[in-house]
């Protein structure tokens, strides 16, 4: 919620005065009773239409790794030497 650090403040008695009268109003809403639904379990249930990419392939040159690169020996991505924290223990800065 966006708050005006320029609008006129409010005492503590104003607060919970809006507050009783917020809730009350929210009583006679139709969709406060509604329960949160997880956007997860939400979006398992939607079809897109023409979604079907089981005839598709993926593309992706893999390149071997260069000499200037290296492989952290903590997360195990490939990273340019610049990133090297610990050339002993081969570990990046992401991960040092």
């Amino acid at each position: 919620m966006a708050t005006d650090y320029d609008a006129p403040r409010k005492n503590e008695d104003e607060q919970s005065e809006e507050s009783i009268e917020e809730l009350k109003a929210r009583r006679h809403d139709k969709n406060s009773g509604k329960v949160d639904e997880d956007e997860a379990e939400a979006a398992e249930s939607f079809e897109l239409p023409g979604a079907d990419l089981s005839h598709e392939e993926l593309a992706v040159e893999v390149k071997p790794k260069q000499d200037d690169e290296f492989t952290c020996m903590s997360c195990f991505l490939v990273h340019h030497r610049s990133q090297l924290a610990d050339e002993k223990k081969m570990i990046c800065k992401d991960c040092a």
